[in-house]
């Protein structure tokens, strides 16, 4: 039985999400089921690093949004309340930034893979974003030295490219943004 099957008295929503308690988990509701993730390795925190310090001064230097890092959740409705990895709000965009979670889809998300979430990230997840109007789905591989980004077109993800290791990645939904993959991946 899968958890959108499950009467109403037992999915979990946003409210739920809001009285988690805060020890250093990440709690993400899909579909009002709750997941727990443990807290990141460093390879995985490394990566992130990289990618935000890039997107934002990207962001600063055009003046054009913000980047938030997890685990600031992100509410697409009141029974989808996730925390990827890194998430860009551009000004303008279908996103509002409150004081406990971006409400409403988010311009870029980014999620970095790892042996305990990539089933979910490539799956329910991809979903969820696609379904909510997250506009661009960028996929981080840390194994394979690889980011995919997937643009949101007529409401389904188009692949913009694999960018790996040699390659600079760019996106349909960030205006001249070159960011060099090594880069990412060099973090030590």
């Amino acid at each position: 039985m899968t958890s959108a099957l499950l009467p109403g008295v037992y999915r979990l929503t946003y409210t739920d999400w809001l009285t988690s308690p805060e020890d250093g988990l990440r709690r993400e509701i899909l579909e009002g089921e709750l997941y727990v993730t443990p807290p990141l390795t460093v390879k995985h925190q490394r990566v992130s690093r990289e990618i935000e310090f890039r997107l934002l001064v990207y962001l600063r230097e055009r003046d054009c949004g913000e980047i938030l890092n997890a685990p600031v959740g992100m509410r697409l409705s009141d029974e989808d309340v996730l925390e990827p990895d890194l998430l860009v709000v551009l000004r303008g965009g279908l996103a509002t930034v409150d004081e406990r979670a971006v409400l409403g889809p988010a311009d870029v998300v980014v999620e970095i893979l790892s042996p305990g979430t990539a089933k979910r990230d490539l799956g329910l997840k991809r979903g969820v974003y696609e379904a909510a109007g997250v506009r661009e789905y960028w996929i981080v591989d840390p194994e394979a030295q690889a980011i995919e980004v997937l643009y949101l077109e007529e409401r389904a993800y188009v692949r913009h490219g694999i960018f790996r290791r040699e390659a600079t990645l760019t996106s349909r939904v960030l205006p001249d943004l070159e960011l060099p993959v090594a880069e990412v991946f060099a973090a030590r």
